[in-house]
């Protein structure tokens, strides 16, 4: 069966089963989820092409919310339509927010600290980030104006480690492309993000994401359900996060302890367990809505908070796609477009070294399993959900070794 001959209800559950895998073996944190997608969905699946999916990450680092899961809505809505974002964000999600969820419901007890096969899985982050940044580099930033576009945006990212810097450099990038660089329409811009979606449509979800911004709090206020402030919350916490991942972090326990939904201690053994599951930082949040002391709490709460704080990022991913899809087929900003391209390439730079290589290369032995990774990856093309398993085992191993 050819690829055009799948149907639509078919493409979605293609989308929603390539997804869950990812959520079942993507561990790292977001930009270690962008190698991970880059590996599937342009190396082996061939579903975008490298430019189309740079242009995609530059989008979702634009938008406030978790960037890697933004990433995988979009793939999903450019394969299967609306329907098609929902499955990959649903497939990416579902792991680790049921993980999280029995946790809550009393697995506490673990030790996560010093698990051994926890700091496998960091060090195997090392290794997808570097092959995703080596990876997107020689295509991205393959000549001396946009290498040096990246170095400079690598540069500026570790000096000043802040959302708001890494936005600052993305448009710095994409200034510096405008001016620097001449626009290409050969191999670069094949093809379109096809999101399908009508402009109407996207106009909506941005003003019901607006509507829902502004209304909620003052709903909260007029009725003061505890289901209503769950929502709230966590909406406003997935709305006005730039970066994602750790950054989410102070909202959600600014939003949860001080009221006395969730304690201090619960958080942070929550936070523990967030950092050993697989999928999205973001779904913390499903855990925090099971634990919260006031109903609605359990599975229900889990839910409530889960879909809230997603809530944001589908309607801007929605609302945005068709004007960005757009702009990208414009000479200037084509121009200005490679230029950002370099800069996430630089972006991605930063990031392996601070926060991935910091927290997981710690000692000569960690180097080595993080270098064995990356042997495996590039040179024998092992499937990374069997590096990620291999990883796991060796660091365990590691740990038994130095006890």
């Amino acid at each position: 069966m050819t690829d055009s001959s799948i149907g639509p209800v078919k493409r979605v559950i293609q989308v929603f089963l390539v997804a869950l895998r990812l959520g079942l073996t993507s561990f790292g944190g977001p930009v270690a989820h962008l190698g991970y997608f880059r590996e599937e969905y342009v190396a082996r699946r061939k579903w975008l092409d490298e430019a189309s999916y740079a242009d995609v990450v530059a989008l979702c680092q634009f938008l406030p919310g978790p960037a890697s899961s933004q990433v995988g809505m979009t793939v999903g809505i450019m394969r299967a339509g609306l329907p098609g974002g929902f499955a990959a964000w649903l497939g990416f999600t579902l792991p680790s927010a049921v993980l999280l969820t029995v946790f809550a419901f009393g697995v506490g007890s673990l030790d996560l600290a010093d698990a051994g096969w926890l700091r496998g899985l960091k060090i195997v982050a090392v290794a997808v980030v570097a092959q995703a940044v080596w990876g997107m580099g020689r295509s991205l930033a393959p000549d001396k104006e946009r290498a040096s576009i990246a170095v400079l945006a690598a540069i500026f990212a570790l000096a000043w480690p802040a959302a708001w810097v890494q936005i600052a450099v993305i448009a710095g990038g994409g200034l510096a492309g405008r001016f620097l660089l001449r626009a290409d329409s050969g191999a670069e811009r094949q093809e379109r993000l096809a999101s399908g979606i009508p402009r109407w449509l996207a106009a909506a979800a941005l003003v019901v994401f607006a509507g829902l911004l502004a209304a909620l709090p003052l709903l909260r206020q007029a009725q003061p359900a505890q289901w209503l402030a769950l929502v709230d919350s966590f909406f406003r916490s997935g709305a006005l996060v730039f970066g994602g991942g750790h950054v989410v972090l102070p909202l959600l326990q600014a939003e949860v302890v001080p009221p006395g939904w969730v304690t201090k201690d619960q958080f942070i053994a929550g936070y523990g367990a967030a950092q050993a599951v697989p999928g999205p930082l973001f779904t913390f949040s499903a855990y925090l809505g099971a634990v919260s002391g006031p109903p609605p709490n359990g599975v229900a709460g889990a839910a409530l908070a889960l879909g809230a704080i997603f809530a944001p990022s589908f309607l801007l991913v929605a609302g945005a796609l068709p004007f960005w899809d757009l702009l990208r087929s414009r000479s200037a900003f084509q121009s200005a477009l490679r230029g950002v391209n370099a800069a996430v390439v630089g972006i991605l730079v930063a990031a392996l070294y601070n926060p991935v290589w910091t927290s997981a290369v710690q000692s000569a032995e960690d180097f080595a399993l993080a270098a064995a990774a990356l042997l495996l990856l590039v040179s024998w093309r092992f499937p990374p959900w069997l590096v990620v398993a291999l990883s796991a085992g060796a660091g365990a191993g590691l740990s038994l070794i130095g006890r």
